[in-house]
């Protein structure tokens, strides 16, 4: 009896740890407002201020900057943690370190969603700072191709102090530690600010980075105001003239004229004892009442939370935080559609289709998740066909501006030869998103060789030469009007043939099927052109970082345009590579003279070689083939 008692009591002690902890626990709780989602282990209260207050900063930038990027393909993600602890847990790496900057907030663009990571706790005069400096950064990202580097980092720390209250908003309120730092400092001169890039010194040491940073956020205020007084735009004639391609310097002089006295103005303005800033009435308040609130499970949060740290380069505590959770809920799309990325990042290819392909099956809302299903399935063979179809479709209607998804349906009809006017408008609709990608352009001249349109096909072959930027998009060109005018030559080849022997039932010459028969010549010998699809890769920069590898190739496939595929077994290591053009690609052998003609796209598998390659930015393989030499 005694003893009974004993266990009835410890099962009595157990429970009510289980409640006690399961009651400390961290809740979560979301709020979606038309653009944001706000989950944070706080309250729901505070997870509707902070949609509320993001809805308005957007609409600030959105109605200074009508032409601003200042939405992603899917709602922003801000995760807000209501203490040190819970920010830390999940922040940059980069940032735990002793010494490192104490953030309290962090803007981290990832592949289909952008996430904003806020701590509730922090004392700051303005908490949100970081956060918005790097969403106005996202803001522009459309123009760094062309913006300048002082002027990008001025506009983010111009609008980095943003006050947002409910009738008005407080604009560009200057920092007091970058005022006092340029006044004890000596600035950076003017020509030089203006040409500071990426690799300059002024960007990345310390203390030239302050200089760097202030006096980019000082001249931005200048101007901003002296401009506001005198009725002019400087700023905006100096971003005209760096869009029509002219150099920072020389737009400079132009826009904003003596140098040497805009120097003098700037050092007279920043010994200043005040500095103005702008004010504006607030745009109409989000309708707060709309916003949709709702709890948000512990395994969906800890999903979210491991998530960021996979985007942030955290993927070891990723990779435990995302193996917990499958163990509470091994139905978790958001887990698998993490998984498939991480794995594209560690070019498991195998690895990534079989966590893409779970999360379409668990009705992923990720439009990435569904165009890699798609794409890697597809480059298997046509097997799943209405489920490829399925999962293209749903990526479209995801994200209507990713073009690589219109690409690879209009592909998929082509190969099945059905639904060939649908898929030209899809491969036009790439191409309207894309204007300057050569390969849709090919894809469409593709799409209108199959519709028996060689001349059309070859226009669109002409407009897109001027667009290549190395020399294996130029021979991919070349190769495709050869193909072009061999298939307008076709018919007539047909017709002169008929004309001798006159045989009603005869098989004729088709467009597709004179294609089909197509050769060109490789390196001396001829190799047949498949008419299959391959992904075309990213092309390797002139300086690129080079590799060699030793090993055994296999899994080599081809396919149009002229892409090869390859896996080079070396040891333990399996390197995939890859070359978008196999025509140019050197083939040697090192110890043999190779009997008869070779045939790079079915007689290398088995092979011993040794490659060359060079890193380039594909996420699906290590890199770009720049020579193959084969051994015994």
């Amino acid at each position: 009896m005694k003893a009974l008692s004993l266990l009835l009591l410890l099962a009595s002690a157990l429970l009510v740890a289980a409640r006690s902890a399961f009651a400390n626990a961290p809740t979560w709780v979301e709020a979606r407002s038309p653009h944001f989602i706000v989950m944070t282990d706080s309250n729901a209260k505070q997870a509707v201020h902070l949609a509320d207050q993001f809805e308005r900063m957007r609409a600030v930038l959105h109605t200074l900057f009508p032409n601003a990027k200042v939405d992603g393909p899917a709602p922003i993600l801000v995760l807000a943690l209501k203490d040190q602890k819970g920010f830390r847990a999940i922040e940059p790496a980069d940032y735990l370190a002793k010494g490192k900057l104490n953030l309290a907030g962090y803007f981290q663009q990832g592949p289909d969603t952008n996430y904003i990571l806020l701590r509730l706790d922090a004392q700051q005069e303005h908490p949100f700072a970081t956060v918005y400096h790097e969403y106005t950064h996202f803001a522009f990202s459309a123009a760094q191709d062309w913006m300048p580097l002082w002027l990008n980092e001025g506009i983010a720390e111009f609008f980095q102090n943003t006050d947002i209250h409910e009738k008005d908003i407080a604009l560009g309120q200057p920092s007091v530690d970058d005022v006092l730092y340029l006044r004890q400092n000596r600035l950076i001169p003017l020509p030089v600010l203006f040409q500071v890039d990426h690799s300059s010194p002024y960007y990345h040491e310390e203390n030239k980075g302050s200089v760097f940073y202030a006096e980019s956020w000082a001249l931005v205020h200048y101007l901003e105001v002296t401009d506001r007084q005198t009725h002019q735009d400087r700023i905006g004639a100096y971003a005209r003239l760096l869009a029509q391609k002219q150099d920072p310097l020389s737009a400079a002089t132009t826009a904003f004229g003596d140098l040497s006295k805009l120097q003098r103005d700037l050092e007279a303005y920043i010994r200043i004892g005040e500095f103005r800033y702008f004010s504006m009435v607030s745009p109409p308040a989000p309708d707060i009442a709309s916003f949709a609130i709702s709890p948000v499970s512990a395994s969906d949060a800890d999903a979210r939370r491991a998530e960021f740290l996979a985007y942030n380069g955290r993927t070891t505590e990723a990779h435990t935080l995302l193996d917990a959770v499958l163990k509470q809920d091994p139905n978790n799309p958001v887990v698998y559609e993490t998984l498939g990325e991480m794995a594209l990042h560690d070019h498991d290819m195998e690895g990534a289709r079989k966590s893409f392909t779970q999360a379409v099956k668990l009705d992923s809302h990720s439009y990435l998740a569904h165009y890699y299903y798609a794409s890697m399935t597809m480059n298997e063979g046509l097997k799943e066909a209405p489920q490829i179809e399925a999962s293209l479709k749903t990526a479209i209607k995801l994200n209507p501006d990713y073009a690589p998804s219109y690409d690879r349906l209009a592909a998929l009809y082509r190969l099945q030869h059905d639904h060939l006017p649908e898929a030209r408008l899809l491969e036009t609709q790439a191409v309207q998103l894309e204007p300057s990608n050569v390969f849709y352009r090919l894809n469409t001249a593709r799409l209108l060789l199959a519709l028996d349109r060689s001349d059309d096909a070859l226009r669109v072959l002409e407009r897109a030469r001027p667009l290549a930027t190395n020399s294996s998009q130029t021979a991919m060109i070349d190769e495709a009007v050869r193909q072009a005018q061999a298939m307008k030559e076709a018919p007539i080849a047909a017709s002169s043939a008929g004309a001798q022997t006159v045989n009603q039932s005869s098989e004729q010459t088709t467009p597709h099927t004179a294609m089909a028969s197509l050769q060109s010549k490789v390196h001396g010998q001829f190799e047949i052109i498949p008419d299959v699809q391959l992904p075309v890769h990213p092309s390797a920069s002139a300086n690129a970082t080079r590799h060699e590898a030793h090993g055994i190739i296999h899994g080599v496939r081809c396919g149009a345009p002229a892409v090869m595929e390859l896996q080079l077994q070396a040891g333990e290591k399996t390197i995939s590579l890859y070359s978008n053009n196999y025509f140019n690609v050197p083939f040697s052998a090192a110890n043999y003279t190779p009997e008869g003609e070779m045939h790079p796209c079915t007689e290398l598998d088995g092979k011993k070689a040794h490659i060359s390659y060079a890193e380039t930015a594909d996420k699906t393989a290590v890199g770009e083939i720049i020579s193959v030499e084969l051994s015994r």
